[in-house]
C-alpha cells in the first residue's frame, strides 16, 4: 500500500509513487474501467462485452481482457461445449474496484457538459 505523508509545505506526498503509477497505468487506460463497469452485474461472453463497451475493437477488447485477467481483476472461464463458450467475470479483487469505477462514471456523466463547454471556449 502506498504511504501518504504530509509535508509542512504543500499537498500530501505519495511516497511509493511507482506502485500508484503502475496500477493506474493499467486500470486507467481507455478501456479497462469500461470493461470492469460492464461486468459489474455478472459474467459476460466476449461478444456481449463487445456490445456493452461501445467503440472498442475486437483486438483492443482481447488485449484489455488479457491484462485484466493477468492482474487478477477478472477471471476467464472456458466451458467445454460445442461451440466453445468463454465468459469473463470480475474477481473478488475486481469487485473492490467496481464502486470506484461507478463513482467515476457518475462523475463523468454529471460533469461532461461543463468540461466540453470549457474546452470549446478555450478556458
Amino acid at each position: 500500500m502506498a504511504k501518504v505523508t504530509r509535508e509542512t509545505d504543500g499537498p500530501p506526498r505519495i511516497r511509493d509513487g511507482g506502485a500508484v503509477r503502475e496500477v493506474l497505468d493499467r486500470i486507467g487506460d481507455k478501456w479497462s474501467l469500461m470493461v470492469i463497469g460492464a461486468l459489474r452485474s455478472g459474467p459476460l461472453r466476449f461478444g456481449e462485452l463487445r456490445e456493452a463497451v461501445a467503440g472498442i475493437s475486437q483486438r483492443m477488447l482481447t488485449l484489455t481482457l488479457k491484462h485484466l485477467v493477468e492482474d487478477g481483476l477478472l477471471v476467464r472461464t472456458a466451458y467445454a461445449e460445442v461451440p466453445p463458450r468463454v465468459e469473463y467475470e470480475v474477481t473478488e479483487l475486481g469487485r473492490t474496484l467496481v464502486p470506484l469505477v461507478m463513482a467515476l462514471a457518475e462523475w463523468a456523466m454529471a460533469n461532461h457538459e461543463q468540461i466540453n463547454a470549457r474546452r470549446r471556449s478555450g478556458e
